[in-house]
């Protein structure tokens, strides 16, 4: 069993070394660089803390199209939702929680996101 890590240890570093070889650098910077997706959600996250709705949401649905993990997708989702509660657009509300509520549907909104009064009571509508 030991064998059989440290083979596989030694196979990524090889292949680490070749890579470096041919673009010194690139294959050890990518494994540490976000992604396109993961730049646009920060991006957006970013807007979004700004009070710039509408390009948040550009950001957000950029980043979901763009690959994200299932937390970040759940996170972005969550943010849509916010976006969409907050400028009276209910059914859109809905539908990004629905969306977050089916990658996890054990996620829970943090005591001050859940406190809101306007998409705390939609989110637990939803979670029923």
């Amino acid at each position: 069993m030991v064998r059989v890590g440290v083979a596989v240890c030694v196979a990524l570093i090889v292949a680490l070394l070749q890579a470096c070889a041919t673009e010194p650098g690139r294959a050890i910077q990518a494994l540490f660089a976000p992604s396109k997706g993961q730049a646009a959600l920060k991006t957006g996250l970013r807007q979004y803390e700004d009070g710039d709705y509408v390009d948040s949401m550009k950001s957000l649905h950029s980043a979901l199209d763009q690959g994200l993990a299932e937390g970040e997708r759940i996170d972005a989702h969550k943010h849509l939702a916010f976006i969409h509660c907050a400028s009276s657009r209910e059914r859109q509300c809905r539908d990004e929680f629905r969306k977050a509520l089916a990658i996890d549907p054990s996620m829970e909104l943090s005591a001050a996101e859940s406190g809101h009064p306007v998409w705390g009571p939609i989110f637990r509508s939803l979670k029923r």
